[in-house]
């Protein structure tokens, strides 16, 4: 028994699947397309599927890199690449062109390729990141000010910033970290993190330790510093300045005490 479609659903099956093929194969040939290609940029769905390869990457700044551009087209009608990096070598063969990008150095660059096949364009885009991991992660050792402790960590040649988190660990657990987003300089930084805290009597004799990490959409590349540990001896200059002066009046009073004494003492033996 045949049965009658409404003439919006024909009409929609019409425009979906061009140039007459039936719905089951249209539908067939979207099955076969692999996920990740962009949106056609046609009114008409594509009749391949394009991608980019590698679609993320990241690199230390003033590196080169090779991007692919893919596609099911037997035979390309022409491509083009949208990018504002120096562009290198070009190469390309029977559904593939791929491209040289030369001294990346900027933090973050997307890159589009376009590739036209029986006269429907379609697009992807991939991005590329530039860093350098943090040179060296120094801790200085913990100063004593007062109650509390004054902790300095220098993070030093690090790119970008603005994607850099630095945390403070003392015995394994953390007790401070930041993340410096509010920054967004582009160039190599040397950063220094202060802080202060009151440790506790079981805090002493626990190693102390800096980390520094950039985060790059899932790439993370890092550096620690060597422990450091807290003692109850860590007196800032200041303290140590102050503690040296209290024991050198101290001495002085018992100078000064020690010489009427031995006066006393030499004129009593004098009147004997």
């Amino acid at each position: 028994m045949g049965f009658l479609l409404p003439l919006s659903l024909l009409v929609l099956l019409a425009v979906a699947c061009p140039g007459g093929r039936s719905a089951r194969r249209c539908w067939a040939a979207r099955a076969q397309s692999p996920g990740g290609s962009s949106p056609t940029l046609s009114a008409t769905t594509a009749p391949f599927w394009m991608r980019i390869s590698p679609n993320f990457i990241a690199v230390r700044p003033g590196s080169s890199v090779w991007l692919n551009c893919s596609s099911s087209c037997p035979l390309l009608e022409g491509s083009t690449l949208h990018t504002g990096l120096r562009r290198g070598q070009k190469l390309s063969g029977p559904g593939w062109i791929s491209f040289q990008l030369l001294d990346v150095r900027a933090w973050s660059s997307e890159v589009h390729c376009f590739l036209t096949c029986a006269g429907v364009t379609r697009g992807a885009t991939a991005r590329i990141h530039a860093y350098k991991p943090p040179h060296r992660v120094i801790l200085e050792p913990p100063v004593l000010e007062g109650r509390e402790y004054i902790l300095r960590c220098h993070v030093t040649h690090v790119f970008p910033v603005g994607f850099l988190v630095v945390t403070l660990q003392r015995g394994g657990r953390v007790i401070y970290s930041e993340s410096l987003e509010r920054f967004t300089g582009l160039d190599l930084a040397n950063v220094t993190l202060t802080y202060k805290f009151q440790a506790r009597p079981h805090d002493l004799w626990k190693p102390v330790t800096c980390h520094a990490r950039l985060n790059l959409d899932g790439l993370v590349v890092g550096s620690s510093s060597a422990p450091v540990t807290l003692t109850s001896m860590a007196w800032s200059p200041a303290s140590k300045a102050l503690a040296s002066t209290s024991i050198a009046a101290f001495v002085g009073i018992l100078l000064v005490l020690g010489a009427v004494y031995l006066r006393k003492y030499l004129l009593m033996q004098s009147e004997v």
